[in-house]
């Protein structure tokens, strides 16, 4: 059966990145851009990070320059700007497209999962994956890393 981890990325540092590193945890797979409105949400994405690394959560920024332009530069430039500015710690992958016929297979198989009502719309889509693999909820671009129902959800998929 076909879950989250099937699939891999690359990391931003060029290597390999499989979902089924993370079996047995839970992950917030966010895609991300350095030039958009929603950008300060790095920082509450790195407080959740920080929250609840121990307890099992790991976040994954996936930054894309599908929505607006908004992720131009080079991965060497992505992730100095997450570290200088934001200070990111948590995995990021290379730049993806997360939407249409070139999304990431993550991303088609999110889509065939949820229904394309649950793709990405803008920058800083989040989606909750459980430890099993399997797609627990969807949040959307304007749902603040703070948000009550989001940390609900991760505290409950940490269970």
């Amino acid at each position: 059966m076909t879950n989250a981890h099937s699939f891999s990325f690359t990391s931003i540092e060029g290597k390999p990145l499989p979902m089924s590193t993370f079996k047995g945890k839970a992950v917030l797979v966010v895609n991300t851009a350095s030039k958009c409105g929603l950008t300060p949400q790095y920082k509450g994405l790195e407080a959740l990070w920080q929250t609840y690394k121990d307890k099992g959560l790991v976040v994954l920024g996936v930054p894309s320059n599908d929505f607006g332009a908004q992720e131009p530069g080079s991965e060497e430039e992505i992730q100095e700007f997450c570290e200088v500015r934001y200070g990111v710690d948590f995995p990021l992958t290379k730049k993806e497209p997360v939407i249409g016929a070139s999304a990431h297979p993550l991303y088609q198989w999110i889509a065939k999962e949820a229904g394309e009502a649950a793709t990405p719309k803008w920058n800083f889509h989040k989606y909750l994956i459980g430890k099993d693999g399997n797609l627990l909820a969807t949040f959307g671009s304007r749902t603040e890393p703070s948000a009550p129902d989001l940390k609900q959800a991760i505290e409950a998929a940490l269970k």
